[in-house]
């Protein structure tokens, strides 16, 4: 019988506030699909629910500019439809509901920091990768890890972070805030831009400035699957990781790459997600003391995207 560590999931009942439409892909029910299926996995007895505080005004401005933020807020009281993009589907709740997907990961890390072997998952939407300083994209409106990096960069003066994203889609919005900092790491593994939106994370695209060598992109043809991804993260994530030695990880957990979700031409399986966990863990106990926290991001099948996220959590809390 396997032992699991504690898994603090960070959600609220506001999420489902957030009211996109209906045939939106990113809907309440992605919340409603994985809370339940974690209700009746293996672990639910390691598993604590933990209430999320809304993030502080500071913290965005940290990411995004002022001008951006009152925009947002106003086409939500408004009673618009959609903010900067049709995709963009917004209500009245909406910019109050984002404030809080972001306090919940500020939420996560004061979990990890103040009760030390804390795994938290913020299980929260809108999701945030895509969400540049100024621009909202690809259904994200505040940059949830970005936001959660520079929070803990200033809060708690851990200065190097190191973030790996395998959604399906790259995070552009993610490399456009840590473009020039080195003190950043941000690795993406991702379908290959060509073929997939944004359009963004070509190989070559490894960071400017200061930062130029702190951003890895690494894209994968249509098709691929759990051997391309072991493969990225043994040979290219792997010695990234050993090269700049992190003080804290933050994972960026799409689950949009499964071979049943259509919103991207890769063919991850569940399995694929619970080794991805099982490298989480072991990496975040040999580089920084287990400091890893966990964000979701894409994933559209809901019974997909629910088992997927089960997997992952069992792989990252299982004992060894």
């Amino acid at each position: 019988m396997p032992e699991f560590r504690r898994v603090d999931i960070i959600s609220d009942p506001a999420f489902l506030e957030h009211v996109t439409g209906r045939d939106h892909p990113e809907s309440p029910e992605r919340m409603t699909a994985i809370l339940e299926r974690l209700d009746r996995s293996p672990f639910a007895f390691s598993i604590r629910r933990v209430a999320p505080r809304s993030v502080e005004r500071e913290f965005v401005s940290s990411v995004h500019n002022e001008a951006y933020l009152f925009r947002f807020e106003e086409t939500c009281l408004s009673g618009r439809e959609y903010f900067m993009h049709p995709d963009n589907r917004v209500c009245y709740e909406t910019y109050r509901v984002a404030l809080l997907s972001a306090g919940a990961c500020l939420t996560g890390i004061d979990l990890i920091e103040d009760e030390g072997p804390a795994l938290p998952f913020c299980c929260i939407r809108p999701p945030g990768h895509h969400a540049e300083a100024g621009l909202a994209l690809g259904f994200c409106f505040l940059n949830n890890v970005a936001i959660a990096a520079r929070y803990w960069q200033t809060r708690y003066g851990r200065r190097r972070i190191f973030i790996l994203d395998w959604d399906a889609h790259h995070g552009n919005g993610i490399q456009e805030v840590f473009d020039e900092d080195p003190d950043v790491f941000y690795a993406s593994i991702h379908e290959h831009p060509t073929f997939s939106f944004p359009g963004t994370g070509y190989a070559d695209e490894d960071g400017n400035g200061a930062g130029k060598g702190a951003t890895l992109n690494i894209p994968l043809a249509p098709g691929s699957g759990e051997r391309e991804v072991l493969d990225a993260l043994s040979c290219r994530v792997a010695p990234a990781i050993e090269a700049f030695g992190p003080e804290a990880f933050i994972v960026a957990a799409g689950f949009d790459g499964h071979v049943l979700d259509d919103m991207s031409g890769l063919s991850y399986t569940t399995r694929l997600y619970g080794q991805i966990g099982t490298y989480m863990s072991a990496w975040a106990e040999r580089y920084c003391g287990g400091k890893v926290l966990t964000v979701l991001e894409g994933g559209y099948h809901l019974e997909a995207l629910a088992s997927s996220v089960e997997a992952y959590l069992a792989g990252l809390s299982m004992k060894v």
